[in-house]
């Protein structure tokens, strides 16, 4: 789960949005980790939200990932 972790965030520091969605994610990590499942990407993702190093945003008809401090991430 560590190198899954890994390759999410350098695929948030790397990407030009400050904002993604879990399919954008979930192809990066399939580019470097062909055989994993969405199951385990999105475990791994919520890890990292509950590590506070990714930020869940809602918009009320679907969910996207940002990287904690990057863009505007925070609540206003």
């Amino acid at each position: 789960m560590e190198e899954i972790k890994k390759a999410i965030l350098d695929f948030a520091e790397n990407s030009k949005k400050t904002k993604f969605y879990f399919n954008d994610m979930q192809k990066a990590v399939q580019k470097v980790f062909p055989d994993v499942k969405s199951r385990e990407v999105k475990k791994a993702a919520t890890a990292l939200v509950n590590e506070e190093k990714l930020i869940l945003f809602s918009t009320g008809s679907t969910t996207m990932y940002g990287l904690k401090g990057r863009g505007q991430t925070e609540d206003h």
